[in-house]
């Protein structure tokens, strides 16, 4: 499987390009669809995830829903083996996409590279709190890819867990 990171819209999001074999996932189709389109080429468009529903992250769904005829997170999983899981924090509706077998999530805007997603914009403390208390389960060679920015590990991020646990309950 290949990964394709295509940064689009004034916010410079994250749009991802999930590729195996002739066929493709899109991730955060957040604008710029005509250049999402043209990094897709004459690859099969499967489906699209979608992590929350802020603007940044979904400015370009409806024309890849249309083009492409696709439905929104319901994922192949027989050529995209991908667990779904519930983030939120952020957004009361954040999710998190896993990749167990290539060890990769698609984080959205729940956790970045040294950094976490703020709870101002729709989302909840508490949630937050709960969903990065969640997430240290899982190993910590995982690469994450977040909706803004350079990718990490999900163990280097967890070195900062603590802190973003204590800063949320001030």
């Amino acid at each position: 499987m290949n990964i394709k990171t295509i940064t689009v819209g004034e916010l410079e999001e994250n749009c991802y390009l999930l590729i195996k074999n002739d066929k493709c996932l899109i991730i955060d189709p957040g604008d710029e669809f005509d250049k999402i389109k043209e990094e897709v080429g004459s690859l099969k468009v499967i489906g699209c995830l979608v992590t929350h529903y802020h603007q940044d992250h979904i400015g370009a769904l409806e024309e890849v829903i249309s083009y492409y005829d696709i439905d929104i997170n319901k994922p192949d999983l027989k050529i995209f083996p991908i667990e779904t899981i519930e983030t939120p924090g952020h957004t009361t509706e954040s999710k998190t996409f896993y990749l167990p077998k290539e060890k990769i999530m698609f984080t959205g805007d729940f956790l970045f590279k040294d950094s976490f997603g703020r709870t101002d914009l729709g989302g909840y403390d508490p949630d937050m709190i709960d969903s990065i208390k969640m997430i240290r389960k899982y190993p910590d060679d995982i690469t994450i890819y977040p909706g803004h920015g350079e990718s990490s590990t999900l163990g280097k991020e967890k070195q900062h867990f603590d802190y973003y646990i204590n800063w949320l309950q001030k």
